[in-house]
């Protein structure tokens, strides 16, 4: 039901418990829209990518763009367009907002009028941003300010009150807005005193509870008008009802002519409803199972509270920032369809090898078509474009592609651009004898290094570096990624394994373009 617009802020347009809105059955998905592909990600600005999606076809947008601050987050993932776009922006917050509003007027272009719009920030510019919003959406079209505490104060050298939350702000496309209200369920050994206090009472098997009252506020309803355990009044229910509530303990009457009243058990509850301080959901630390190495990675659990409180099933979710694609797996596992954008084409790969392992969907074309699968659109899968793209990208890209893991910063790196760990490396019987190295520890060790050079041919003096490498860290087998290799620097190859025993592998971009490159695995 949609309440009509009175004035101030709109009214939300009301739907079921966040909790209620799940994903449909498993099986095949239909295609939510004739207008615009989904279950896609694109790689590019999105920008250029946005401008070629029509007017109005996306239920809810969730950007998580770039703070302004001062956090050096391209560093590994490799946003160099990103940072020429505003390469002053640590110094001036007029060139974030002019970076962003361009591609904030085409989010908001294609947003529906029943949409959601979420706008992840922190305090280094939120205010600038909510001055931005307010003009491209319009001040009637927003609907809350959120704050969700990511870390607990720590660090408390400084003087001033530490920032320990971001803020995300929320609007509408213009007209009511789906809202499916979430809660969050009691937890009846851990209430805070106002609910305790409300569920005072208890049933012998502890199950808490509250007398509610049962008088019908509109005194002149006859046909609800009757005596009930001795008390006559006007009631809310049938006297058929009452009588079958009571038969089942859940009217009582407190004493010998009180008004009888109706216990409302807490476990039946919706829960709290949730508002705008979200302090129950912690950030991706190091120890978390989901976490992958993204530097401004969020928790499934804030995405999965978004989508599922702002969309339908099969409707359309669009994040234009999308980084590892948290929220692309709330998004599927919520059954939504959704688009994704990301500048980087190592965060496209990261996303994708994300959406597989933990969504458990194909990336294929033909599945895809058949609304199954997914597909990663505009990678950089030439040479050409390859050469073109920042260096650290690069070395990202080829570790990658190989199926290592590339090095989080560039700063230290020893030579090494990424690492394999070989499944046939773990240990079958692993020892469990006193003082020998864990199981863990044992696998860790075993890995090949990794080299890559984003260059045409590569030469001996290249080789004779990474040769010193792999002797100081005594690995048996590395592997060199680069466009091409001269004669030279394929004959030291042979002359080192002569020497030493040790392998390195020499492979192409085109090799793993074409895919050739796992034989040399």
């Amino acid at each position: 039901m949609v309440r009509k617009r009175t004035s101030g802020r709109r009214p939300a347009r009301k739907g079921t418990a966040a909790k209620a809105v799940g994903a449909p059955p498993a099986g095949r998905r239909g295609r939510a829209s004739a207008l615009v592909d989904t279950r896609v990600v694109y790689c590019g600005d999105c920008l250029d990518q946005l401008r070629k999606l029509p007017d109005g076809c996306v239920d809810l947008i969730y950007i998580d763009p770039p703070f302004n601050s001062n956090r050096n987050y391209e560093v590994f993932w490799g946003e160099t367009k990103e940072t020429r776009a505003f390469e002053d922006r640590h110094a001036s917050t007029q060139a974030y907002i002019d970076y962003m509003r361009p591609r904030c007027v085409e989010l908001a272009r294609v947003l529906k009028k029943t949409g959601s719009f979420y706008y992840h920030c922190d305090w280094h510019a939120n205010a600038y941003v909510r001055v931005m919003l307010d003009q491209i959406f319009g001040q009637n079209s927003f609907q809350s300010e959120i704050i969700w505490r990511r870390t607990f104060a720590k660090g408390l050298a400084f003087t001033g009150f530490p920032n320990n939350h971001d803020t995300i702000l929320y609007y509408g496309g213009g007209e009511p807005v789906t809202f499916n209200r979430p809660y969050i369920k009691y937890d009846p050994d851990n209430l805070d005193e106002k609910t305790a206090s409300k569920y005072s009472h208890r049933d012998p098997d502890g199950r808490r509870y509250q007398l509610d009252n049962l008088i019908n506020p509109n005194p002149d309803r006859p046909n609800l008008t009757y005596e009930f355990l001795g008390v006559k009044r006007v009631w809310r229910w049938t006297k058929e009802r009452m009588q079958e509530a009571y038969d089942r303990g859940l009217v009582v009457q407190p004493r010998p002519g009180a008004v009888p009243r109706f216990k409302r058990y807490l476990d039946e509850q919706e829960g709290r409803p949730i508002d705008t301080m979200w302090t129950d959901i912690p950030p991706v630390n190091s120890q978390a199972s989901e976490r992958l190495g993204y530097p401004t990675q969020k928790p499934v659990a804030l995405l999965d509270r978004i989508v599922a409180a702002s969309s339908n099933a099969n409707d359309i979710v669009l994040d234009a920032f999308c980084g590892c694609g948290t929220a692309l797996v709330a998004a599927e596992n919520l059954g939504r369809q959704w688009i994704g954008i990301d500048i980087s084409p190592t965060a496209c790969r990261v996303m994708a090898k994300r959406l597989r392992d933990v969504c458990k969907i194909r990336e294929d074309e033909a599945l895809w078509r058949a609304g199954r699968g997914f597909v990663v659109r505009d990678l950089p899968w030439t040479e050409e474009k390859l050469r073109q793209i920042p260096p650290f990208e690069f070395e990202n890209w080829a570790v990658i592609a190989l199926g290592g893991i590339p090095n989080k910063t560039q700063v230290g790196d020893m030579g090494i651009d990424g690492r394999i760990f070989p499944v046939s490396s773990i240990p079958s019987k692993p020892s469990t004898k006193k003082g020998d190295t864990p199981a863990f520890e044992q696998f860790m060790d075993a890995w090949y290094p990794i080299q890559v050079k984003q260059k045409d041919k590569v030469g001996r003096s290249d080789i004779d570096a990474f040769e010193a490498v792999m002797m100081r860290e005594d690995r048996e087998r590395g592997f060199f990624v680069a466009f091409a290799y001269s004669a030279d620097a394929e004959q030291e190859c042979a002359n080192f394994h002569k020497r030493t025993g040790r392998i390195i592998k020499l492979i192409t971009v085109r090799e793993i373009l074409d895919e050739q490159h796992v034989q040399k695995m």
